[in-house]
């Protein structure tokens, strides 16, 4: 990443584009250190890129999070029930 960002000035559209598809790799900690350091530069100088990061981190939280629960049992045997009707169905047309 090649990308760097003048202080004194706001970033483009380009270059805010080009730091927002490395956020990604940032929160998956896929950064080699430079690449890591300029985007963290980014993020501290640029509050509309740095408010997608923190939704990004968000979201990946909530799914993380989400995935690592289980339906309970009651659930779960009402689903297979309703996939064994439709399956009885579809075989009898």
């Amino acid at each position: 990443m090649s990308a760097t960002h003048d202080h004194g000035r706001d970033p483009s559209a380009s270059e805010c584009a080009d730091f927002l598809e490395q956020i990604v790799y940032l929160i998956d900690n896929e950064l080699d250190k430079t690449d890591c350091a300029l985007v963290r530069a980014h993020l501290d100088s640029c509050n509309p890129c740095l408010e997608k990061y923190d939704l990004q981190r968000t979201v990946k939280s909530i799914v993380a999070r989400s995935c690592s629960e289980s339906a309970p049992a009651e659930l779960r045997e009402r689903v297979l029930l309703r996939i064994r009707e439709v399956q009885v169905r579809i075989t009898d047309v």
